[in-house]
């Protein structure tokens, strides 16, 4: 990054055009028609937060995202293609073919307004007035709709790298946090006091600790030793916005080191409770590792640039977990599939009231583990019908990543995978003897009761009476 001079107004860093690297080559089309639209219907329009710390590092952003003193209203009314969501954050989601451009209106902490004398004045500014900003007993955010200036909305974030912004007006990024500073020295700092910002949303510790990992960054001192402190109230946070805060940690392409970082904070043991304490000790004398050795796979593969899916993810992650559970319910006389079932309802209700992975990735989860045993019998029954299945590619890939070091799996593989692209079955591999189900008992015919006709009739009706 280039040396930057600056001008000072009322401690606020202001980086010209001329002095920064930040080109609108380097940004989405669709934020700049966003932009340039709220700037000519007389608005304030600043990109922020994310995308202008990654273009000042070189990165390609993720995303855009814009902030305007116009309201979610406001710019509704200019834009066609806009939804507005949220509850507890009011936004406007401006949808474009390819992409969605998130635009927030400036907010600030709830002002101190003293409260109508009368009763009538109470009623009329209960209806009339905008959103406030709502609190739990612990100073948690529940809403968070109260606006302000492009400064007061900047101090209300996070983290002081996420709180710089270009203005199109001329072309400036502007600095109210003294984030540059921390960008050029490679820490993440949360603006005000730490303790506080994780109070009013538990979510940021998962943030800090995606942004150290992702950027290469460190925690400043104050800031590790407030989210070590509070790791424990991560569970206060609604369960469906951890899952997906736990998505974007294992699926940054960072993934072994956001895991790393969570366990030395005490994140993970919050999150994972069960599958925490059983990582930490040993299965008949051998330490757990393939949680490391899956969570770095994963890593490697987004790297590539190949997806992993979400139920694959969780396989990955927690099959030793769940074949533990499962055996010990086979101990019990369960067969396979019910073991399997029952193993994966076990952890669905151990993880869900805290990170809510969903049903349907729940359901896939248990099917990648239940079918693995189908992959031995070659060709089986109806060897077509389980190729089709939607999740015949997870259950390959997890048996591949799993058992590809065993003896005659690279000979199954190459059948199956043959096998998908064929119309018609394929012979078993040479030296592979074939295993087919064990066939089905014949089912007795139940011989048909005839109609008691005549007397027997009355005699029938006599004995239902």
């Amino acid at each position: 990054m280039k040396k930057k001079k600056s001008l000072q107004e009322s401690g606020i860093m202001v980086v010209p055009r001329q002095e920064h690297g930040i080109s609108r080559k380097l940004m989405s089309p669709n934020a700049l028609r966003v932009l340039y639209r709220l700037k000519d219907n007389g608005f304030v329009g600043y990109l922020v937060g994310g995308c202008v710390r990654d273009l000042l590092l070189g990165r390609e952003p993720k995303d855009f995202d814009v902030v305007t003193n116009a309201t979610p209203g406001e710019v509704k009314r200019m834009f066609r293609n806009c939804r507005l969501i949220g509850r507890r954050f009011r936004l406007a989601h401006i949808h474009f073919q390819d992409e969605i451009i998130e635009v927030a209106t400036f907010r600030t902490q709830a002002p101190d307004e003293p409260e109508p004398e009368t009763e009538v004045a109470r009623e009329t500014e209960h209806r009339h007035r905008r959103p406030r900003m709502l609190m739990d007993e612990d100073g948690m955010i529940l809403r968070d709709n109260v606006y302000g200036t492009p400064e007061q909305d900047a101090l209300r974030r996070d983290f002081t790298v996420n709180a710089l912004s270009y203005d199109i007006a001329n072309f400036s990024i502007i600095d109210y946090a003294g984030g540059l500073a921390d960008l050029n020295a490679g820490i993440i700092r949360t603006i005000g006091d730490p303790a506080v910002r994780f109070q009013e949303d538990p979510v940021r510790m998962l943030r800090a600790v995606r942004f150290a990992a992702l950027l290469g960054f460190m925690m400043e001192d104050d800031t590790r030793k407030a989210l070590v402190a509070a790791a424990g109230t991560i569970v206060r946070a609604a369960p469906p916005r951890l899952y997906d805060e736990m998505l974007k940690l294992l699926l940054s392409g960072e993934g072994a080191k956001c895991c790393e970082l969570l366990r030395q904070t005490g994140l993970f043991a919050a999150l994972f409770p069960n599958f925490s304490a059983w990582l930490g000790v040993e299965s008949e004398g051998f330490p757990h590792t393939r949680f490391g050795e899956m969570i770095s796979y994963v890593d490697s593969r987004f790297q590539q640039r190949d997806k992993v899916s979400q139920p694959l993810l969780f396989a990955l992650l927690f099959g030793d977990y769940l074949n533990e559970k499962a055996e010990k319910f086979r101990r019990k006389g369960a067969p396979w599939q019910q073991s399997i079932d029952a193993a994966v309802a076990e952890f669905m209700g151990e993880v869900c009231p805290i990170v809510a992975i969903t049903n349907r990735v729940g359901l896939a989860l248990r099917d990648i583990i239940s079918q693995q045993t189908r992959l031995n019998k070659i060709p089986g029954r109806r060897p077509q019908t389980f190729i089709a299945r939607r999740d015949f590619n997870d259950i390959i890939e997890y048996y591949r990543i799993t058992q590809g070091g065993k003896k005659g799996v690279t000979k199954q593989l190459e059948w199956w995978l043959a096998q998908a692209e064929q119309q018609e079955p394929l012979p078993p591999p040479s030296g592979f003897i074939e295993e087919n189900e064990a066939p089905q008992r014949r089912r007795k015919r139940r011989r048909r009761r005839r109609k008691p006709s005549g007397p027997a009739v009355a005699d029938a009706l006599d004995f239902n009476i």
